[in-house]
Formats: C-alpha cells, structure tokens, sequence
C-alpha cells in the first residue's frame, strides 16, 4: 500500500510503498477514506511527542471501510466505520467505569503504531468503532477524529457546560473551532482569543460573542469585564504557558478551566498562577479524548442538524500534501483544518 513514512523529524514525509497491514483477531482492516492532519500530528513530526519515533505512518483522525475482520470483532466488510483515537482494551477497571480514554493498555494508531496517512490501516480493539452515520461524509467524519470528539467531551463529560455560561476558547485552531460550534449548540455563550485577525473575524462569522487578539493588552482581564465577573468555563487549545494562564486568570469565582491543548516537549512544564486557582476555588480539568461509548450523543447533535460541524472543514487534500500541513503548524495557521481525502496523489 502508499503510505507517509515519518523517517527525519521537520522533513518532508516519504511517499513509500509498504506492506498491506494485518488484521488483528479482535479488529478490522480499513481502508482508508479520510484522514485528518492534527496538530498532534505536528507534535510528533518536530520530535517532541515521546511516542513517535522515525518509521512511524501517523495520522489518528480516520474514517474507512471495513475490507478485513479478525474472529472475534463483530462489523463486516463493507461497513463504513469512524474511530476514536485512543482504543481502549474494554475489560480493564478505567474501561469498566466508562472512562475508557485513560485506559492503561490502550492502543495508538498513527502514534505508537502505523496510522491512516495510508490507503490502509489495522484497527485493533475494534468494539471501539462506531458506524458512520449515511449522513456524514467520510471527510466530515474524519475532522471529527480526535478535535470534536476532544471538544464534546471537554465540554459536557469533564466541564459540564451549561446553557447560559459564558465559555472562553483561547485558541482557534481545529480544537477551538470545535469548542466554539459545541458550546454554541449547548446554548453557551462564547468569547475567543487568537493571534490571526482572519481566524477571530472566521470565528465571529460563526457566533462568537467576542473575538479578542491575545497580542493586545490583558486578555483575561477584558474577558472578566466582557463577562461580567469572568467565564464559567475556559478552555486552553494550545498547550502553552502564556494561554493556559490566560485561561485560568479569565474565570470567575468557582469557574472551571480544561486543559485540551497537549503540553508535550518543552511546554510539558510550566509556571502557573496557582494564586488564582486558590483565591478563586478554582476547578481544573486535564481531558485527552473521548470515551468510544460517547459517539453515539456527539453524533446525533450532528445527524439531526443541531450542531452544524461543516465549517470545520477548510480543505481536501492528497497524501503526498501531507508534509506541508505539518509545516503549516510552524506558525499560525488560517482558519479551518485540513483532511486528506486521496490517497493515489
């Protein structure tokens, strides 16, 4: 098969043919009908992901179609099928209390092992997947992969989001915009902060209350005053030091921050303002995925037209562009994220 092969940090991938993958006996083969470039991704191609070595075939946002089924998995072939990133095994405690996105032994396509930058990948533990939705395209499906999955369960599984809170996104990228869609579909009042005027005017266009530009002045102070008091929640989408104090010093009394963006590499420690988690009696929530059995409420916001996630989308791209969404994330990106949907070019 053609596949992306990560063999230098910061260089372009390498377009190579490979050996088909195997199907595992509790998983499936699928080939591959959409793949999303994430900024996770990014992490591992500049070398600061621990997990991701030269050799590896990223790519952990994907959508496919069942083409081979090990013994003991119950889809079939043909079955048009989207995963969550993290595979939980489904028998450990974490799984069995339903929080099967700290499972212990979880697997990792695109991470630990090969991913869906190819026409092909092995799926293993596939009780994760669920069926996609008639409605849903398989690009559509794969934006959803790992920033709206992510997103919803920051939201409603760890934040609890209200209607009528006041929701701070710092942070528009894949994760943010997906924040922002949710939250508003939630009733939630929304206000972001970004560095890319074209991405705040994107974001307003989308019904964001506010649209702040972190380069002018306190954002979380003129968040505090916007609000009336502070957000009840803020959301960090980034991973870095200057936003996730931004998040933290923008809450009001008794207001919640999640951490979504991955502080990994040089940013995996940081100075915080624990002073304002004191004085405020502050809650602070870290969430990495979602819970498999959490698919079915994310996509029936979609399929019934409560939530519309199509201006998550901003392009279609081959394999072989691959390398330079990666390097897009050098700097600051233009709005919307990037799905690979040829797998030939």
């Amino acid at each position: 098969m053609r596949a992306a092969v990560l063999r230098e940090y910061n260089a372009d991938l390498s377009i190579e043919d490979v050996a088909d993958p195997a199907c595992e006996a509790d998983g499936v083969v699928l080939r591959v009908l959409a793949c999303g470039v994430c900024r996770s991704d990014w992490h591992g191609w500049v070398g600061e992901h621990p997990r991701v070595k030269p050799g590896q075939i990223q790519g952990h946002e994907y959508c496919g179609e069942v083409v081979a089924v090990g013994r003991d998995a119950k889809w079939q072939v043909g079955d048009r099928l989207v995963a969550p990133f993290i595979l939980a095994c489904g028998a450990c405690p974490e799984c069995q209390s339903g929080n099967q996105n700290i499972c212990k032994t979880q697997r990792l396509p695109g991470f630990v092992e090969p991913g869906a930058f190819a026409e092909y990948v092995s799926v293993p533990f596939a009780h994760n997947l669920a069926r996609l939705p008639e409605s849903l395209s398989p690009v559509m499906a794969a934006g959803l992969g790992c920033r709206v999955t992510t997103a919803w369960h920051a939201l409603t599984g760890r934040a609890a989001v209200q209607a009528g809170e006041w929701v701070a996104v710092h942070g528009t990228g894949g994760i943010g915009l997906s924040v922002l869609l949710l939250a508003r579909a939630l009733g939630a009042r929304v206000i972001v902060v970004d560095v890319v005027a074209e991405k705040l005017a994107h974001a307003m266009g989308l019904g964001a209350e506010a649209a702040l530009d972190g380069r002018n002045g306190d954002v979380a102070a003129r968040i505090v005053e916007i609000t009336g008091g502070g957000a009840h929640v803020s959301v960090e989408a980034l991973g870095i030091e200057a936003t996730t104090n931004a998040s933290i010093e923008c809450l009001r009394p008794l207001g919640r921050h999640v951490q979504v963006g991955m502080p990994v590499g040089h940013t995996a420690h940081m100075q915080i303002n624990m002073n304002a988690v004191y004085m405020k009696n502050l809650a602070l929530f870290g969430t990495r995925g979602m819970p498999s059995w959490r698919y079915p409420s994310l996509l029936d916001m979609i399929t019934r037209g409560a939530v519309d996630m199509t201006p998550l989308i901003a392009r279609e791209v081959r394999l072989s562009d691959a390398s330079a969404e990666l390097r897009a994330f050098n700097g600051p990106t233009s709005p919307g994220v990037a799905v690979i949907s040829d797998f030939a070019g």
